[in-house]
């Protein structure tokens, strides 16, 4: 009786890991996902309205960085 209990509770514990896992990886691909569309993004900007935001080329990636760690 004990064994099987042992084995349901090792078995649970799996599962809820596997769900914690499983949100991790969520998580990660939704930040990576924000860090290529900002970089799409603001590539696409004129070096002009880069400007206009206070940016420049080379700011972008770190911006964008900043803005996927938020998410």
């Amino acid at each position: 009786m004990e064994s099987a209990l042992n084995t349901r509770s090792n078995a649970a514990l799996q599962n809820a890991q596997g769900k914690g896992l499983l949100e991790t990886l969520r998580a990660r691909y939704r930040r990576v996902r924000i860090y290529r569309e900002t970089v799409a993004e603001l590539s696409s900007l004129s070096d002009r309205s880069l400007a206009d935001l206070g940016l420049s080329r080379t700011m972008i990636r770190p911006v964008a960085r900043e803005v996927s760690a938020r998410a």
